[in-house]
């Protein structure tokens, strides 16, 4: 997307990028080419020039300012608020053969000692540190002291307060363009309304910056917004959705994730509860759990996720609604990082706005008290701030009570136009909600109770005459002598309450503000009674289970209708998934940052035999396919053997060449490292069992090597390695199957008597042109 300025003009563009990045990108991260924002987003920075980057979660922002100073051979200072993202960035980094470390409370001095020499020296590309600890008047004076070469600022949001996550401290890393004159500042965030983005540029005293702002559509997201008429049961419906895989469950208070994370954990589900009133120790355990795929569920409070980088989450659930649609945009935008499909469901009641208002009156007063206790403070600007909260909640209660499409208003809301009349994505377009049958009737019989009742109670009680519970409360104010005592018996309390707070969201009834609100009736409620006005209900209609096919995405691989995987290519990718947890596990780091499931997927269709074909799958750089390809390939091959699969299937989503860019696109295919170790080895027709020997590697993967030396050597003989009889038999099988490059009908031909890295040889050898 063009750059633009504060005024929504075009700016100056960014400088060209230069060749090394492709290059650079390629090698590094295993991908071939970079979005238009990310390039124009490095460009910038790689020209000396400030930026705003305002790109959705999982678009790839961190690419922005990870590619810089491996062209420059500089180091960038990334400030970041959360030690848990900073440590798995770094432990990215580093498996990726990236110089990279952090800053932060959980090192010892001699770590920390360490890390500065580290960066003295010249030997770093990138460190981390948090805004609190950069501002300590010691780490100031070191970082002075380093040749910084660019300053990337995540989570830029948190300096405005008219953001959603406004922080203090945030405020005053404008200081670092005075300290650092001349050193490109690079500001990134996920969220930011235009209000936003002006506020961002205006606090870090930005020059001229290019302001570049993404597409805020996750098309890959399926979002729904449902009346919440069974909290455990439609989260438990949700989850068996999604079963065996990462979601997060998020809820206003601590008590609300400890109760609903029991009942997870009742229904069979692997759930545990994370909040900010849990001990440090357990706090750790849960994220980690969660973090290396040994826990699918975490019920939290919005304080969960922020640290977590893993991109699998295919279900994200608010079981109450959020405080501002910047919140919900963020926390849902950790489901499908990866550009997979995912599904974010929001189970809404008119009474969450309530409950948000105390919260935020409650803390405000609590700063008051503050401020007039020691007599510092900006007193307006508690206010100020507690309108803005008001604000951001009313935009979030409008988009929760909409019926128009979820993908377009959060798109409008941040600035942008929506240019779809259908997204096929979301539960309005979807028409996943149904009208509840003698909805009308129901509601008269609700509205008449809060009359008979004299409109003193709240709708739990009401909810309780309507069924008829005989409580020592009801019986002791003779509300089970009403007429309408009784008269939604056959409902469940959850039910009648969603009906109350749906008739309350009609403007049908009223509820009051403040800590015990309770109902009374509107003029609307006396023209229901009346049957002047139709009250209407809604309840939600069974949701298909069929995953969805993948949609083009910024987050993901960026094809459209991308195959979903077969049942077989499914067990297959099982297999994978504990093949990188294992590889994780030696290395001490999350799976995720090892590959996500979209490379995982990939490999899966392509089932690749050799090196060179994995690097050609996205996401898999030279490093990673030198620390860990083999084991990838074995786990292919073994499996793709067991459930019957031919290998190389088909192309990767890169060029099939070795990631490294090329002056001469007709250049002759060349063989890639490991193979060109062994290649001296076969050219003096050792045995496969001897080359396997003298360069370290397995037998198996050895085969891989033999059959790409084969292709692009072409030896005139194979007899070092294939004898006369079993080469002739399998060119007979070959051609009464009529088959000359899958490998299984050949095989099964042969009843299975020959080894399939005997056959791929033989053909290779004898058609590959």
């Amino acid at each position: 997307m063009p750059a633009s300025t504060l005024d929504d003009e075009p700016t100056q563009p960014p400088s060209p990028l230069p060749a090394a990045v492709l290059d650079i990108v390629r090698a590094t991260f295993g991908f071939d080419t970079l979005r238009p924002l990310q390039a124009d987003s490095i460009a910038a920075t790689l020209a000396g020039r400030d930026s705003l980057t305002v790109m959705p979660t999982g678009g790839g922002k961190s690419l922005c300012y990870q590619v810089p100073p491996l062209v420059t051979g500089t180091l960038t200072l990334i400030v970041s608020p959360l030690i848990a993202l900073m440590r798995d960035q770094v432990a990215a980094m580093q498996l990726a053969g990236v110089p990279a470390a952090a800053l932060h409370s959980h090192l010892d001095q001699n770590e920390q000692r360490e890390i500065w020499q580290q960066a003295q020296n010249g030997e770093l590309r990138l460190l981390l540190i948090a805004p609190e600890r950069l501002l300590m008047a010691d780490t100031l004076s070191r970082v002075k002291r380093l040749s910084i070469g660019a300053v990337a600022i995540d989570e830029a949001h948190c300096i405005s307060q008219w953001g959603h996550d406004f922080r203090p401290e945030y405020r005053r890393l404008a200081e670092l363009r005075s300290m650092l004159p001349g050193v490109p500042i690079a500001a990134y965030t996920a969220t930011a309304t235009p209000r936003v983005r002006d506020d961002i540029v205006r606090q870090l005293q930005l020059r001229d910056p290019a302001v570049l702002v993404g597409v805020f559509d996750r098309p890959n997201l399926t979002y729904r917004v449902l009346p919440r008429v069974d909290l455990a049961g439609q989260v438990v419906e949700a989850l068996r959705r999604h079963a065996d895989r990462a979601a997060i469950v998020y809820c206003i208070t601590r008590k609300d994730t400890e109760a609903l994370a029991a009942t997870l954990t009742e229904a069979g589900l692997s759930a545990a509860a994370y909040h900010a009133g849990l001990d440090a120790t357990k706090r750790t355990r849960v994220s980690e759990k969660f973090r290396d795929e040994r826990l699918d569920v975490v019920v939290a409070t919005v304080a969960f996720g922020m640290g977590i980088d893993r991109g699998d989450v295919r279900c994200v659930i608010h079981a109450s609604m959020p405080k501002s649609v910047e919140h919900y945009q963020q926390e849902t935008g950790r489901a499908g990082r990866d550009g997979l499909p995912a599904e974010c469901l929001m189970l809404y009641s008119a009474a969450d706005v309530q409950t948000w208002r105390r919260i935020m009156d409650r803390g405000t007063q609590e700063k008051l008290d503050q401020a007039a206790a020691t007599g510092d403070g900006d007193v307006e600007s508690v206010r100020a701030a507690l309108e803005a909260q008001g604000a951001l909640l009313e935009g979030m209660h409008r988009f929760a009570g909409s019926a128009r499409c979820r993908h377009r208003l959060l798109t409008e809301y941040f600035g942008q136009t929506y240019d779809k009349p259908d997204c096929g994505a979301c539960d309005v377009c979807l028409k996943e909600l149904a009208d509840v049958p003698d909805a009308h009737d129901t509601a008269r019989k609700i509205i008449s109770c809060v009359a008979r009742c004299r409109e003193g109670f709240g709708a739990g009680h009401i909810a309780d005459v309507l069924m008829g519970k005989a409580s020592a409360k009801i019986v002791q104010r003779g509300h089970d002598t009403l007429s309408t005592f009784g008269l939604l018996s056959s409902l469940r309390k959850e039910q009648v309450v969603g009906y109350i707070n749906q008739l309350i969201d009609a403007g049908d009834l009223g509820r009051t503000e403040g800590e015990y609100p309770v109902l009374y009736l509107t003029p609307e409620s006396a023209q229901v009674l009346r049957n002047e006005r139709t009250a209407t209900l809604v309840e939600p209609k069974a949701i298909p289970t069929k995953p969805r096919r993948q949609r083009a995405s910024a987050a993901g691989a960026g094809t459209a209708e991308a195959e979903p995987l077969t049942s077989v290519e499914q067990q297959l990718f099982e297999l994978l998934r504990k093949a990188r947890r294992a590889i994780a596990d030696e290395r001490h780091v999350p799976p995720f940052v090892v590959l996500d499931d979209n490379s995982l997927q990939e490999i899966c269709r392509v089932r690749p035999a050799s090196l060179e074909t994995l690097v050609t799958v996205r996401g898999i750089g030279q490093k990673k396919a030198e620390n860990f390809g083999d084991d990838l390939l074995r786990v292919v091959r073994e499996g793709a053997e067991a459930l019957g699969l031919d290998l190389d299937a088909r192309a990767g989503s890169r060029s099939r060449r070795a990631p490294v860019a090329s002056s001469e696109p007709d250049d002759p295919p060349r063989l890639s490292g490991s193979s060109a170790l062994a290649a001296p080895h076969f050219r003096r027709g050792d045995s496969i069992e001897a080359v396997a020997k003298a360069i370290g590697r397995a037998v198996s993967t050895t085969n891989d090597y033999l059959a790409e030396f084969v292709a692009v050597e072409r030896p005139e003989s194979i007899r070092p390695w294939v004898d006369e009889a079993t080469e002739q038999r399998i060119l007979d099988a070959a051609r009464g199957a009529g088959e000359t490059g899958r490998l299984k009908p050949i095989y099964e031909a042969l009843n299975a008597q020959v080894a399939y890295h005997l056959i791929k040889i033989v053909l290779t050898h004898h058609f590959t042109t």
